[in-house]
């Protein structure tokens, strides 16, 4: 069942994000997170943990970048990233979570799911591709049956990637004019300006209505992406006790990670 919302007085405003980071700088912290990451899928696989993560985010707002750096040099046998594309007609007449079902962690694993279930909650509520009552059924399911995954064992850690219309606009771009990056374009990019506020208004139910103690939302502030990629570690090291943990190269900084609450809706910390 999903949590009780909190209160809706707004937070004082958040502090200042950081400076941005200097490349050696990035690249020294980002060296240590993933020396702990390898440390921390060693205790996954001798304790036969299943761990699954969830990254949500509007288009551009860096869930590759940040996928890419976690599993960088983690065993590709132990950590799968999965990235479903659109349903066929066959998988449309199933059970809606059916298809996410059959790619949840087994012992010993890390799940990374690039976008997930919570496609109906966006971009499916925006663009029309379900229906009022599809969508209704899915928010008052998606708390449930996620309930039964964390009930069965599996540890779920869900992360929303918040960026600005602004930085949105310039990604969306630079992945435009980059040949490089043409596989990342897609029709809904191309809408995605255009619909902003049905993406804010769609986001914001997802994560109120959602948010559960058993399956609480992270979300982040990802308009830097060094900031965004390092406290994402951060944040997913600080949840598990492991072998040699740097309790202080886990820490995450709160003005870039932050448990989720009703007020960040109003407080300015989210884009509105």
């Amino acid at each position: 069942m999903a949590a009780k919302a909190g209160s809706e007085k707004a937070t004082k405003p958040a502090a200042a994000p950081p400076a941005p980071l200097s490349d050696k700088r990035y690249r020294k912290a980002l060296y240590a997170l993933q020396v702990e990451l390898v440390k921390l899928q060693r205790d996954i696989i001798a304790h036969d943990r299943r761990l699954l993560v969830i990254f949500e985010g509007r288009d551009a707002a860096g869930k590759d970048g940040v996928i890419k750096r976690v599993v960088q040099h983690l065993s590709p046998r132990e950590t799968r990233v999965v990235a479903l594309g659109k349903p066929s007609d066959r998988e449309r007449s199933e059970w809606y979570f059916q298809r996410f079902t059959a790619h949840l962690p087994s012992a010993g694993e890390l799940v990374l799911f690039n976008r997930s279930w919570y496609n109906r909650a966006g971009v499916e509520r925006v663009m029309g591709f379900c229906t009022d009552e599809q969508h209704e059924r899915f928010m008052t399911s998606a708390p449930l049956y996620e309930n039964m995954l964390t009930g069965s064992g599996i540890q779920l850690v869900k992360y929303y990637l918040d960026i600005s219309k602004p930085e949105q606009k310039k990604r969306l771009a630079a992945r435009r004019a980059d040949p490089l990056k043409q596989w990342k374009i897609s029709p809904i990019d191309h809408v995605a300006l255009k619909h902003w506020r049905d993406y804010s208004r769609a986001r914001d139910a997802m994560l109120t209505r959602t948010h559960s103690l058993q399956a609480p939302w992270t979300v982040v502030r990802a308009d830097d992406k060094r900031h965004a990629r390092l406290n994402v570690i951060r944040d997913l090291l600080s949840r598990i006790d492991y072998d040699g943990k740097d309790i202080a190269t886990a820490a995450p900084d709160r003005r870039i990670v932050m448990p989720f609450e009703p007020a960040l809706l109003t407080s300015g910390i989210v884009a509105a």
